[in-house]
């Protein structure tokens, strides 16, 4: 079956990074997402990825222990960097699939500055792009620096990772009668509240026309089905 979608980026939050530790990085899902992420290159998707850093620290808990916010966020993207080195190890050490980071703030010893065009071109090469340090900015979120970077690499999908199926009206876990939302547009997400990234992430997604899909990372072979096209998660379009 052919692939729906050419060019995608992920979005892998940091507490999966975590696994069942709920903190630092667990070697099981480092192995599980490697073969995950191998399965789309195999298929020739360029694929890109964005990873969160909440397994390492959490920019805005720095407020709890009297660190500015924007000192926190900047902690916060250093943490974002290590999960990416971490990831970018497992992909050619378990994977030997060829990756390369590009960090929003420059630290040229252990990854590539980001520049827009060089990213496209290690895309174009077959090789996993990881994307690191949000956006270089405090106060945005990684969501929005995923889709900053969606947009300005022309990406085709926004997937976002999750625990959960997809989209519920309510939190499942917390509420077991949480109706599945199957598709829904961009303004009727922001306009109903749903929790599903900031509001500066969607509003990105909607005026550059990229589909947000939302789906459980934890089922194996979901990612492939996602970019083949088939029903799966919900769709934000």
């Amino acid at each position: 079956m052919e692939v729906r979608y050419k060019r995608v980026l992920l979005k892998l939050s940091g507490e999966a990074f975590a696994g069942d530790r709920g903190y630092g990085i667990d070697p099981n899902f480092l192995e599980y997402i490697t073969a995950e992420i191998k399965s789309l290159v195999d298929e020739g998707v360029q694929l890109a990825v964005v990873i969160g850093g909440g397994n390492i620290f959490r920019g805005i808990t720095g407020l709890e222990i009297g660190i500015d916010r924007a000192t926190g966020d900047y902690m916060g993207m250093l943490a974002t960097v290590i999960n990416a080195l971490a990831l970018q190890s497992a992909l050619e050490r378990l994977g030997g699939i060829p990756t390369r980071v590009l960090s929003a703030i420059e630290m040229r010893q252990v990854a590539e500055p980001y520049i827009r065009r060089r990213a496209i071109r290690h895309l174009e090469k077959g090789r996993v792009v990881i994307f690191a340090a949000g956006t270089g900015n405090p106060f945005f979120s990684t969501d929005t620096a995923g889709a900053l970077r969606a947009a300005e690499i022309s990406a085709q999908l926004f997937i976002k990772a999750t625990k959960v199926d997809g989209i519920y009206t309510d939190d499942p876990v917390k509420n077991p009668q949480a109706e599945f939302i199957d598709e829904i547009s961009y303004l009727e997400t922001i306009n109903r509240g749903i929790r599903v990234m900031d509001h500066t992430a969607l509003t990105l997604c909607m005026e550059n026309k990229i589909p947000i899909l939302v789906l459980n990372i934890n089922k194996p072979g979901n990612l492939l089905k996602a970019v083949r096209g088939e029903r799966i998660g919900s769709l934000i379009r």
